[in-house]
């Protein structure tokens, strides 16, 4: 049986169920940082307003980024996060905020991927009144409301050239100004970045500036994926149970052996948000104060990971497509039936040059 299962409490081979009140000792990054405890190289910290962030783990992956959480924090250091979708980067970057001395002061976050080219600059730098139609009023844009604060740029290799150039203006001279404005701003915002892509790659491609990559990389935080943490896979479980039994009104005592050897083995594509969904799942589904395995509904085989061989992964794609009718987004979508983010899955399809659309309305069999 997996270290993992053990260290949630009483099991034993007995067939008795994982208990989650085990997991009031766990480890989880709060805004007060403190030393490692007794040379054990765990990065304990003392709670001083509640707040955990979700961060949960005692894995020698998890110690390494807790650590450096700790140590960048209480600096003004730009911060590059990087890591594959769900492994909790936006957390990441409020920890560092709740740590540092701007904690009283706002956290703004942007999600570059989601705004449209034509907006991106209203957006980080704001406007004046009659810059474009429709712009009716004076707009602060992002980097004003984070003056003094933090700003979150998730998702930064989405920005597209013009702003690469504005974003590194900003970062090496705190100055910007508004489109359709002439006055020069300043903003002393901190920047915390984010990006589930190879950077270096992009350089390579010419798809990202290398001068701005080396300013946002002052300090790079690798968030591991779950598969890489597996010792950690019951402790999250066990949070996310005892979170969601909570919200639910439900009584969960906690997770079956045959449950959480499952749990621990499944290879997790879409990371820690994925679980969490699961775990939602489960607790909703629970008849009884044990999460049995048909709670938690595990997906069946899949999207492989981006390493593996690509008729395999091509394979399982085009399966879940077909299910879907060509659907990656929605509920019924491939993206949930493989257990993993849409943009990530939209994205394995452009790179192996798979037409979705063909796949609609059964054209494709």
């Amino acid at each position: 049986m997996s270290t993992a299962i053990a260290v949630l409490g009483d099991f034993e081979s007995s067939g008795q169920p994982v208990e989650l009140q085990a997991l009031a000792g766990v480890s989880a990054l709060t805004p007060m940082f403190g030393d490692s405890s007794e040379g054990t190289g765990r990065a304990n910290v003392i709670v001083s307003s509640g707040a955990t962030f979700g961060m949960v783990g005692e894995s020698p992956a998890m110690r390494r980024v807790l650590d450096r959480v700790a140590r960048v924090a209480p600096t003004g250091a730009t911060v590059l996060v990087t890591g594959e979708t769900g492994t909790g980067k936006e957390l990441v970057a409020r920890a560092i905020h709740a740590g540092s001395p701007r904690a009283k002061r706002p956290f703004v976050r942007v999600n570059c991927g989601a705004l449209a080219e034509g907006v991106v600059a209203s957006e980080l730098f704001g406007h004046e009144r009659g810059s474009f139609t429709g712009a009716l009023e004076r707009r602060k844009g992002r980097f004003e409301l984070a003056n003094g604060g933090t700003i979150f740029l998730d998702e930064v290799a989405e920005l597209p050239p013009a702003q690469q150039i504005a974003l590194l203006r900003v970062l090496q001279e705190g100055e910007f100004e508004r489109v359709g404005g002439t006055e020069t701003l300043k903003t002393d915002a901190r920047v915390v970045a984010a990006t589930n892509r190879n950077l270096d790659e992009a350089v390579r491609e010419g798809r990202f500036r290398s001068d701005l990559l080396f300013r946002l990389n002052v300090f790079p935080v690798a968030m591991p994926s779950l598969r890489e943490r597996k010792g950690d896979v019951a402790l999250i479980a066990g949070h996310y149970a005892r979170q969601y039994a909570t919200k639910l009104g439900k009584r969960i005592r906690g997770v079956s052996p045959s449950a959480m050897e499952a749990l621990v083995a499944y290879p997790w594509p879409g990371n820690i948000r994925e679980l969490q969904n699961l775990v939602e799942r489960a607790v909703i589904l629970a008849r009884g104060e044990v999460l049995e395995l048909a709670d938690f509904e595990l997906p069946g085989p899949a999207i492989p990971h981006s390493d593996a061989e690509p008729a395999d992964e091509r394979q399982s794609i085009e399966a879940a497509l077909r299910a879907a009718r060509g659907r990656v987004y929605g509920p019924d979508g491939a993206a949930e039936s493989l257990g993993t983010a849409p943009s990530t899955l939209d994205s394995r399809i452009r790179r192996l040059g798979i037409d979705k659309l063909a796949f609609r309305a059964g054209r494709r069999n």
